[in-house]
């Protein structure tokens, strides 16, 4: 202490020397010194001593027991200002240079002297519309397509590009959040520890993807992390014509099981959120799921991509079954088109009996989807209700019929039209010029 005390009085007597310091300000001993540095104090109260925010809580805020009975619901802050905010130390309505302070001491070899300069007319003007522009301000509002699936929550959010991994640059990348929270453990040296935690899917939408996910103490982190290592795991997904799934297929992880049908170009994604986003991400564009039992984003996503992966070509089931692939739809007029074949076909002699041959039950891997029974609608009960049943029941069967007849010989005909050429559907012959001539 005395050391720094003996070097401060050298400094103070060249600056005598030197006439920079008039002859008063001679100081003979360090205990001068002394009383000099510690007789300047700074008077602190409550006001100066919290900030700002604390002094509005002070008024605006109700305590905890206040908050349990229904007080300050109605108290709003959107009023609260930072007095604060702007305030230079030092600067003022008087504008004065205080060396040491809002100055330095020496500029170059000079002494600064305190100066009082003109006053600024705009200083209060530029003081309230930066008041006026604080406040309680809501969230950025987003646009629909940057929203989540609820409101400005992450999960359903667009992250972008993963980051370049030395020259290779991820552009046609897109990533999307499938879950975002808080996890906590115990620990026995730090006690109940909190990080965050992210999973995210990333693709090209051209049939290339992968997941992963992310944890640290800061949800931006987390995100970064989970981003950057799903596109290290990237796996190709089979697709149909660059827009649907190759067929249906039954996938399970753990309590989850998906359903997943194929559907023709135009029908849209009809699925879980969760399935949305990541068929999104793929490239998927027409699919319908069902989900059932756990309803876990975590499961429901590695049960999907289970599922992905497990798919078969066309070929790869016409050659595996040994049996033409034929797709009837409706789209076609249910007009059958063959859409893959074996290198050898199997004849039906060759066919055991307890094969499956229904391709929904090939596909779904023998499983029965879970139809939840509908109530009977309130004329079921009614007379009137059973009689129109007992007339309908010569046709009840009669679209179904139909179907199959067009699928199989093109036009709707019986099946003794072969020994009866006469039992084949009658069509009214056209009119001709004189029978329209008559009617008009």
């Amino acid at each position: 202490m005395a050391k720094h005390l003996l070097d401060v009085t050298k400094i103070f007597q060249k600056l005598i020397v030197t006439k920079q310091i008039p002859q008063p300000l001679r100081i003979d001993s360090p205990s001068q010194i002394r009383l000099f540095t510690t007789t300047s104090a700074l008077q602190t109260n409550f006001f100066n001593k919290y900030p700002a925010s604390n002094l509005w809580d002070s008024i605006t805020s109700v305590s905890n027991a206040g908050k349990k009975r229904g007080r300050a619901k109605t108290i709003s802050r959107k009023n609260i200002k930072d007095l604060n905010k702007g305030q230079v130390i030092g600067v003022g309505k008087a504008n004065i240079v205080w060396p040491g302070l809002s100055a330095p001491i020496i500029r170059g070899k000079e002494l600064v002297e305190q100066v009082q300069l003109p006053e600024d007319p705009e200083r209060e003007k530029r003081l309230t519309e930066l008041r006026n522009s604080m406040g309680f301000h809501k969230f950025a509002k987003l646009s629909p397509l940057e929203r989540g699936w609820s409101g400005t929550k992450m999960p359903g959010r667009s992250l972008g590009r993963p980051d370049p991994i030395g020259e290779e640059t991820f552009d046609d990348f897109d990533t999307r959040v499938l879950e975002f929270k808080t996890i906590v453990i115990m620990k026995g040296n730090f006690g109940r520890k909190r990080r965050m935690s992210a999973l995210v899917v990333t693709g090209n939408k051209k049939g290339l993807a992968g997941f992963a996910m992310g944890k640290a103490l800061e949800g931006k982190i987390a995100l970064r992390k989970a981003k950057n290592r799903s596109v290290q795991k990237l796996m190709h997904i089979k697709m149909f014509n660059n827009h649907t799934v190759c067929h249906h297929f039954f996938t399970q992880f753990g309590n989850t099981k998906i359903y997943v049908w194929q559907k023709p170009e135009g029908y849209g994604l009809k699925c879980h959120r969760g399935i949305k986003t990541i068929c999104e991400v793929i490239g998927i564009k027409d699919l319908y799921a069902k989900v059932e039992g756990a309803m876990n984003i975590n499961h429901i996503m590695k049960a999907f991509f289970l599922g992905l992966i497990k798919q078969k070509t066309p070929e790869e089931i016409a050659q595996e079954k040994g049996l033409h692939l034929v797709e009837v739809s409706k789209e076609r007029n249910y007009f059958p088109k063959v859409i893959a074949s074996p290198t050898e076909c199997r004849k039906a002699e060759d066919i055991p009996k307890n094969e499956i041959l229904d391709f929904n039950q090939y596909c779904f891997e023998g499983k029965v989807v879970l139809q939840k029974k509908k109530r009977p609608p309130f004329y079921t009960n009614l007379k009137s209700y059973y009689r129109h049943v007992i007339k309908q029941e010569r046709l009840r069967n009669q679209p179904e019929v139909k179907k199959n007849l067009i699928a199989e010989y093109g036009e709707i005909r019986s099946f003794l039209a072969e020994k009866y050429p006469e039992c084949t559907q009658y069509r009214q012959p056209p009119k001709t010029e004189e029978e329209t001539e008559e009617t008009v």
